[in-house]
């Protein structure tokens, strides 16, 4: 039998979004959704009465679909003002240099500049491939517009190194303690056990063109503009490597790791729980096994805890109800945040595999503690004004990698009877 789930553990939401235009958004998206659960109840009444309806299931996706436009305009809201502009930042001697000579090289291709400045700070200029070193406010906009943009890494944990590998001593089980009389003796304890993870960083890369009218536009920021036209790029394959990743020349994602029933569960293995039905919630109780997800996590990760899962995921958990009827997910409470599911909030990753047979379609865990991302710094840009002529290439490249931190900090949910 379900059970009502009130869950105190939340994570804390980013701070609501206070415009006119968010406001109405917010509204919009609470008016469809009661129109979704009018829609959806009417619908289970008529299958009770009468069998499946056909006109009601279509009209539920149509709200359905509603509701996602919705959740696209709050994301879109949310990530426009998570996206600061990049301004003029203070910029003093070598810094106002090396953003000074880059702007000459994006917009005539004069290396001069660079390679004196690189060559006096010891710099490894080109590389193999070629290309300079951006400057530092121009890799912190693209880390902030990453985070905006991609799902698992707002989420993760992220460490910048200098070096080409990460490597991070983990404690898979403490040293044992116990309780002792005062003039008792005192037996050995078991020591620590360590285990070492490694995160080599793999190089990430997109390749924006411009027309060398726009770069002899002095209107034009070109600090700006290189940050715009790589963040989506970099984010799409950020956020397909972070959860399916085999961590062959990118990081591995969580799902790539060897999968357990939490029954079974050890180090180095991530556990699930069953749905119970077949590439489908269970027809009674469909609630349960989401009940059964959440306390499968240990208390002290549930306290940060998300759910991530694909949309086609959250339309089929939104007509999940608890014993007394109450929807088990609820919309955001205003643009920036997150909708919920039984308290906690749902993170979508359209990496996510949709609802199948056997599939790992949804994640409950406080990433935080659970996957690590690796950012290796600096960001490099290489012009090419000859390879799709007339237009200018900018190939750019950055190191990212990725793996999983602790193993118990998440738990999956496989679609299956067991």
């Amino acid at each position: 039998m379900s059970h009502a789930v009130s869950a105190p553990e939340t994570k804390v939401a980013a701070p609501e979004l206070n415009t006119p235009e968010a406001r109405i958004a917010v509204a919009d998206f609470l008016s469809a959704f009661e129109a979704y659960k009018a829609a959806n109840d009417a619908r289970l009444a008529d299958v009770e009465q009468r069998g499946t309806d056909v006109v009601a299931a279509e009209q539920l996706a149509r709200i359905d679909a509603a509701l996602d436009a919705h959740q696209a305009r709050l994301d879109a809201l949310a990530t426009k003002a998570a996206r600061p502009a990049l301004g003029a930042p203070e910029r003093t001697g070598t810094t106002r240099a090396h953003g000074a000579a880059f702007d000459t090289y994006v917009r005539h291709g004069e290396a001069g500049g660079l390679k004196a400045l690189e060559a006096k700070a010891l710099s490894a200029g080109s590389g193999v491939d070629g290309g300079y070193l951006v400057p530092s406010e121009i890799e912190s906009e693209i880390g902030r517009r990453l985070t905006a943009l991609s799902p698992i890494r707002a989420l993760a944990a992220v460490r910048t190194i200098g070096a080409g590998t990460y490597r991070k001593p983990f404690m898979t089980s403490g040293p044992v303690a116990g309780w002792a009389a005062e003039t008792a003796a005192r037996p050995q304890t078991d020591s620590p056990v360590l285990a070492e993870l490694t995160y080599p960083a793999m190089e990430l890369y997109a390749m924006p063109a411009a027309t060398q009218a726009l770069l002899d536009d002095a209107q034009v920021n070109v600090d700006e503009w290189i940050a715009q036209e790589v963040d989506t790029a970099f984010a799409e394959q950020e956020g397909a490597a972070f959860v399916n990743g085999d961590g062959v020349a990118k990081p591995k994602g969580f799902l790539a790791y060897t999968k357990v029933a939490e029954t079974a569960w050890a180090w180095d293995k991530v556990g699930y729980v069953a749905s119970g039905g077949a590439g489908a919630f269970p027809a009674t109780d469909p609630g349960d096994p989401l009940i059964e997800l959440v306390y499968a996590l240990k208390g002290g990760y549930r306290q940060n805890a998300s759910f991530v899962m694909n949309r086609r995921t959250q339309s089929a958990v939104r007509k999940l109800k608890d014993e007394n009827g109450n929807y088990l997910w609820a919309p955001p409470a205003g643009a920036g945040q997150p909708a919920s599911l039984m308290g906690f909030p749902v993170v979508e990753s359209e990496d996510m595999p949709d609802i199948a047979a056997d599939a790992f379609s949804l994640a409950f865990g406080d990433f935080s503690r659970f996957y690590l991302v690796v950012d290796r710094a600096g960001v490099r840009v290489l012009r090419d004004p000859y390879s799709a002529k007339p237009y200018v290439l900018f190939y750019t490249t950055k190191r990212v990698g990725g793996g999983i931190l602790d193993f118990d900090a998440a738990k999956l949910m496989k679609f299956a009877v067991s």
